[in-house]
């Protein structure tokens, strides 16, 4: 039996309360060290979990080194993602990484270089491909029963009081937000993007410094034409975190509302002026451990390490999305069309 995988988690804000509860669950992971800019933070999240023989530290490097760490956890902001992830190849780790993969292309792409020279795996948590919406979407949508995709809309309105780093981030919707629904987009569209022209906005009233609302057109390299209005400082009639969807095919379209309810329907061919309309079946999918969001990917990651397998998220495959909220920015910031480059 192998020893289970020495690993470190670095930023002990909010969201390493989940990782922490779900690495508790996994046999092959032995959380060995606690890193934080704050060595309180990291302290209190040690005893918050039971974690009493692990080391502390706000120097990620030396507690990497203390521990012989084999993984890195990194849940600290975006900009301390990329030196975290090339000081963790550097180490010889593998690395499962908080989104947004980097803080711009160029960092990403030595990072999925980084860790290709170091035969180590590098991922990044995109957790909403792996709820039971979009699992249930890809499935349908590739399975022709409301014909050729060619358009999808996401719509995200969302009046969310972080306080905090984010009130201060520039293009905070397209950088800490979008990415969910545009990694989303990719993966049930099934295609890679081409192109995108963006307007990105910051509305009276808004709580935030930068780029709080955005309207975005991207175009894949299949044809699909897909278009995202979004907003963080919108307050009533919210939409869910996942967005709320329109599928069109070519012979019908299905609604997805970001929860619960998932509907299709295609037109009845010579039925009349108005095609009369049949409703489609959305399958459910086969429970294969896909729909538990962060639980998902990180045994997903793990399994991937003990089996030398690929997760649908690593860096090679997710610096398609990161393309999309930087192809965006551009085009914002340009005012025109922009090719996306990965």
């Amino acid at each position: 039996m192998q020893e289970p995988l020495r690993t470190v988690l670095a930023g002990c804000g909010g969201m390493s309360e989940t990782w922490l509860a779900i690495a508790r669950t996994l046999p092959d992971v032995k959380i060995v060290g606690l890193v934080d800019l704050r060595q309180d933070a990291a302290r209190r999240r040690a005893q918050e979990a039971g974690l009493s023989q692990v080391a502390i530290g706000s120097d990620l490097k030396s507690v990497l080194a203390q521990t012989s760490a084999e993984v890195l956890f990194d849940c600290t902001t975006p900009e301390a993602h990329f030196s975290n992830a090339m000081l963790a190849l550097e180490h010889g780790c593998h690395v499962l990484s908080e989104k947004p993969m980097a803080d711009s292309m160029a960092h990403a792409r030595r990072m999925v270089e980084a860790a290709t020279k170091a035969e180590k795996l590098y991922a990044v948590v995109q957790n909403y491909r792996y709820k039971p919406g979009p699992r249930r979407l890809e499935r349908f949508l590739r399975s022709g029963r409301i014909g050729n995709l060619t358009t999808v809309n996401a719509d995200f309105y969302i009046g969310a009081h972080f306080g905090g780093f984010r009130d201060q981030m520039e293009h905070v919707l397209l950088l800490d937000m979008a990415i969910h629904t545009f990694d989303a987009a990719r993966f049930m569209i099934g295609a890679d993007p081409v192109s995108v022209y963006c307007r990105e906005w910051n509305p009276s009233g808004s709580w935030y410094r930068h780029g709080s609302s955005a309207v975005a057109i991207f175009e894949f390299d299949n044809g699909v034409v897909f278009t995202y209005r979004g907003s963080w400082c919108a307050e009533g009639l919210n939409t869910t975190w996942e967005s709320e969807w329109r599928f069109v095919g070519q012979n019908g379209s299905a609604r997805w509302d970001g929860a619960e309810g998932l509907h299709a329907q295609r037109g009845i061919p010579n039925s009349g002026f108005l095609s009369k309309q049949e409703a489609v079946e959305i399958p459910a999918v086969d429970g294969a451990g896909k729909t538990l969001g962060h639980e998902s990917i990180i045994r997903e990651f793990v399994t991937s390490l003990r089996r030398h397998t690929t997760p649908e998220t690593v860096g090679t495959d997710n610096i398609k999305s990161l393309a999309m909220v930087f192809g965006a920015i551009e085009s914002a910031q340009a005012g025109q069309v922009v090719r996306i480059q990965f």
